[in-house]
């Protein structure tokens, strides 16, 4: 039989950050079923044990190392809040527990209009802002009003993409929408592990990430200097703001501009800053947005403005030229809306407490006024050929082998391209000698692949 070492068995012993949750999960679940019988006796004048509902008390989970614990410990909710998450999950972990919503009353043979609630194709009930207003206040209006503000923009629900009302139709009052807890937090609160917001209408960013580290990113001297003084930023702007007691003095966050042309090592760049400094990159295609979404701008972005400011993320703008065009002449609708929402993503980025980067081809088409209002702008030219000499170099695996005659320094003296051109020569050669079943790089192979490049930018 095969001994565990020390350090296994105590891993072995160790619960899963799924086990603490679910062994929390279902005292909140508990405490939930309480305040749902109390809420009933009290509206239907039985005995409930209690003058109010604000008197059944919620676990102590104070000493719990589960992420659900941490996560309330963190934001410090009230019950009526706590109450609002619990419900949004209960549909999720235990639907029964909602089958007393379907009570029909008996007097006008109908459902009770007072529990809110809406019906899922299979009929069954979905909490909505109604269902958690009867809940905690009953027939009250004073605590009913209340409620309302746990769902303003500024509350941390909708701040922090945590809980909101999902409307049932464009004029319906703010209470029927339906409770939708963010998919981040029920995998946090289930799995233990939060899950990245996909790339979706309603969040129009997606995650970015490398493999490379600054090693392998070959940049003008020039430019990476200038490309370190934001890492800087990244590591210390917390202490000059907070600390030094800056924060009066400086503006908050760090906008940069990097321009130049494409396959020039933007994108790969706001990468590497983002996992040098332990920061997440969210990358906004702002052509694709302002283009496709008129009309959903505004409140989409800010969803992505909001999570990157409360969660550190780099917000990377991509194709940022659309933004700095002249305003189109208003003509109709869609023109009004296009100027506002380009006027709203400006304001956002200037205001924004939190690392943006806009990507750009060029900085001809930037208003001298947007332009003062950046940290930094930094340039990212064609590589000179000693920089493309070790692109060629660094971008062959180590068991690519070369005909005889190959050289990459005349390679990288004659023709001139950016890194990203070359990477895709790269690829093609040692494509093709993988198909050949060898690992030679031929001279004729690697002169194709450098016209194919070629020749999608116009050059012969």
């Amino acid at each position: 039989m095969r001994a565990e070492s020390p350090s296994r068995i105590r891993q072995m012993a160790m619960p899963s950050a799924a086990a603490l949750n679910a062994h929390d999960l279902e005292q909140e679940l508990a405490w939930f079923a309480r305040l749902v019988d109390a809420r009933f006796k009290l509206y239907f004048g039985q005995d409930a044990g209690v003058a109010s509902v604000l008197e059944v008390a919620p676990p102590d989970l104070a000493s719990s190392a589960s992420p659900y614990a941490g996560f309330l410990r963190h934001y410090g909710f009230s019950l009526p809040e706590r109450a609002a998450v619990v419900l949004a999950l209960v549909p999720q972990l235990r639907p029964q527990l909602l089958d007393i919503f379907h009570t029909r009353n008996q007097t006008f043979d109908r459902r009770f209009t007072e529990f809110g609630g809406a019906r899922d194709a299979a009929g069954d009930f979905l909490p909505t802002g109604e269902t958690l207003a009867f809940l905690i206040a009953g027939s009250a209006l004073e605590p009913r009003f209340a409620l309302q503000s746990l769902f303003d923009r500024d509350h941390c629900f909708a701040r922090h993409d945590i809980l909101r009302l999902l409307p049932q139709g464009r004029d319906e009052p703010l209470l029927r929408g339906t409770l939708r807890l963010a998919d981040e937090c029920a995998a946090l609160f289930t799995t233990g592990h939060a899950r990245r917001p996909d790339l979706s209408i309603d969040f129009p960013a997606r995650h970015i990430e490398t493999a490379l580290a600054w090693d392998d990113l070959v940049l003008h001297p020039g430019t990476l200097t200038q490309v370190r003084e934001i890492e800087i930023w990244l590591r210390h702007g917390n202490t000059l703001m907070e600390q030094w007691g800056m924060g009066p003095k400086l503006r908050p966050g760090y906008r940069a501009l990097f321009y130049g042309p494409p396959g020039t090592g933007k994108t790969m760049t706001a990468c590497l800053l983002g996992k040098a400094t332990g920061r997440e990159v969210y990358k906004v295609d702002l052509s694709l947005v302002v283009s496709k979404y008129i009309g959903e701008t505004e409140k989409n972005l800010a969803r992505v403005f909001d999570q990157a400011q409360h969660k550190g993320w780099i917000l990377f703008f991509d194709e940022a030229d659309a933004l700095f065009g002249k305003r189109t002449e208003t003509k109709d609708a869609h023109d009004r809306y296009a100027n506002q929402e380009v006027s709203f993503l400006l304001q956002r980025i200037e205001t924004f407490d939190g690392i943006a980067i806009l990507a750009s081809n060029q900085k001809d088409n930037i208003d001298a006024a947007f332009a003062r209002r950046f940290e930094s702008m930094i340039y990212f030219p064609v590589p000179r050929q000693e920089e493309r000499l070790q692109l060629w170099r660094r971008g062959f695996a180590a068991q690519a082998r070369f005909e005889d005659g190959i050289d990459l320094a005349r390679i990288a003296a004659q023709h001139e391209m950016c890194g990203g051109a070359i990477i895709n020569v790269v690829r093609y050669a040692s494509l093709q000698a993988l198909e050949a079943g060898d690992s030679l790089v031929t001279a004729e192979v690697l002169q194709r692949g450098i016209r194919r490049e070629l020749t999608k930018e116009g050059k012969s």
